[in-house]
């Protein structure tokens, strides 16, 4: 939960200080074997993280399978390979995780326990000051109807500038609830029945996709309520070309990818959402066997000139959409095709670029490696090891 550059004593050899431990200790007395006494080092010792994180930092929800109540979110330097880890942040059952970088707050939407496993349930926002990783605000949400599920970016979003958060909710019904940041309370809840995703849509608004292949956008007032509404049909073909829930944004626009590998962009500017004409191919290649199809949990990400990258796998078939890739696609949508293939280390979950002057890919492989890779040409930079996350499913990019 702290920042973590300065809680490595250099007597343990890199290990992190148990608390035990996290008390003064006398000085080594003098020795012929050791002419210069070791001076004291003042402990604890806990350095704060830089107020402007540097564009080669990106957080790694790890979802830690073997231990959801202790979900985490890592900050990590993909530039470093000695010490990537800077700092984790608690995010615990079935967390979401935000960041407001123009604030230096970080937000994650989580669920607690009294009795750890059972007992009163409480939802809540956390806010976390980006420099110090330590917790400085709550916000309970009531109702016990907080989404619980895998992570997904998009059941916890910012609108309004950043203001308010917005948090998906199923108990089994649908909502999202409104919630003023800097106010620490909640302003409402709009139902979302059959409608799923939180995507913001306009200044003060948002988008969801629904099971019909419909979207449904909702514009907000100044109070939080839902001042408008609207659906717009066959956005998306269910049965034939249904779509990755997470999208990659550039600007306001979202670039959805189906699980076929056809691209969908939706306009996300004004009130309502609407759908770019002409979808297109990923393209294809051969060796597929049975074909070529996008699979993985964070399968398309963006880079600051707009160009989209997908995560693909040559063993795509029914049901193979969440299995991860080996090779991810470069698409430029001005194009609409296909400008570069890079091979990945081992198959991936989850990939995001950063938004460095020469922005590097990074690559969450199912075994929890990350790795690092030149955006541009597309060659292997470094792996990060294991060490970071045990089970990386989600990469922001601040």
């Amino acid at each position: 939960m702290r920042a973590i550059a300065s809680i490595f004593a250099s007597a343990l050899c890199g290990a992190a200080v148990p608390t035990a431990l996290l008390m003064a200790t006398p000085a080594v007395a003098a020795d012929s074997r050791f002419p210069t006494p070791l001076a004291e080092e003042s402990l604890p010792s806990v350095a704060k993280l830089p107020a402007q994180w540097p564009a080669s930092w990106v957080t790694i929800h790890d979802f830690h399978f073997g231990a959801i109540l202790d979900g985490r979110v890592a900050v990590v330097d993909t530039a470093d390979p000695v010490q990537p880890l800077k700092g984790l942040v608690r995010a615990a059952q079935f967390a979401n995780f935000l960041i407001a970088k123009d604030k230096g707050e970080l937000y994650t939407a989580e669920t607690f326990y009294t009795r750890l496993t059972r007992g009163e349930r409480t939802d809540a926002i956390t806010v976390w000051d980006m420099a110090t990783l330590q917790p400085k605000g709550e916000i309970v949400l009531p109702g016990g109807k907080r989404q619980q599920s895998v992570t997904y970016p998009h059941l916890f979003q910012l609108t309004n500038g950043g203001k308010w958060a917005l948090v998906a909710n199923f108990t089994p019904a649908q909502s999202v609830s409104v919630v003023d940041l800097a106010a620490r309370k909640v302003l409402g809840e709009i139902d979302l029945p059959g409608c799923s995703q939180i995507y913001p849509t306009g200044e003060r608004g948002f988008t969801s996709l629904c099971a019909d292949g419909s979207l449904f956008s909702v514009a907000l007032d100044a109070n939080g309520a839902a001042a408008s509404s609207k659906s717009v049909l066959k956005v998306q073909d269910i049965d034939n070309q249904a779509l990755f829930g997470t999208p990659a944004m550039v600007g306001t626009t979202a670039w959805f990818v189906s699980f076929h590998g056809m691209i969908q962009g939706f306009d996300l500017s004004g009130t309502v959402a609407k759908p770019i004409p002409g979808s297109f191919s990923v393209g294809t290649a051969d060796g597929g066997t049975p074909e070529w199809r996008p699979g993985g949990w964070q399968v398309i990400n963006a880079d600051a000139a707009g160009k989209l990258y997908v995560l693909m796998s040559p063993y795509g078939k029914e049901g193979s959409h969440k299995d991860g890739g080996s090779e991810v696609w470069v698409v430029d949508p001005a194009k609409k095709a296909r400008t570069l293939r890079i091979p990945l280390k081992g198959q991936s979950v989850a990939i995001a670029v950063t938004k460095e002057t020469t922005p590097h890919l990074v690559a969450a492989q199912a075994g929890g490696a990350i790795d690092i890779y030149d955006a541009t040409s597309g060659a292997f930079v470094r792996t990060l090891g294991t060490t970071v996350a045990a089970n990386p499913i989600v990469i922001q990019v601040p």
